[in-house]
């Protein structure tokens, strides 16, 4: 099996901001101690304060089904439900 790598950025609404400021930390904490993690960085860009860039490895599709699907039933699937997302996912 081969790693999954997902990389992009989320644009996050102004009225959803401050909660998902508040909810990365969590989140990320969660992320890293799935089975199957390899890295999960989400950092703010410095330019836009609405934007968060992403990647993320995962050791096999396996590993990253399951932390998409823990995702969307999370607090932060919740928090970022209105979020655009722009992802490349590379298997």
């Amino acid at each position: 099996m081969e790693k999954v790598i997902l990389k992009g950025f989320i644009i996050v609404s102004e009225m959803d901001l401050e909660i998902v400021q508040q909810e990365l930390q969590v989140h990320s904490e969660l992320t890293r101690r799935e089975p199957g993690c390899l890295v999960f960085e989400v950092t703010p860009d410095e330019s836009n304060p609405n934007r968060f860039d992403v990647y993320e490895e995962f050791s096999s599709k396996a590993a990253f089904d399951s932390h998409q699907l823990r995702v969307k039933s999370s607090r932060w699937g919740q928090v970022t439900a209105n979020s655009e997302r722009h992802y490349e996912i590379i298997e």
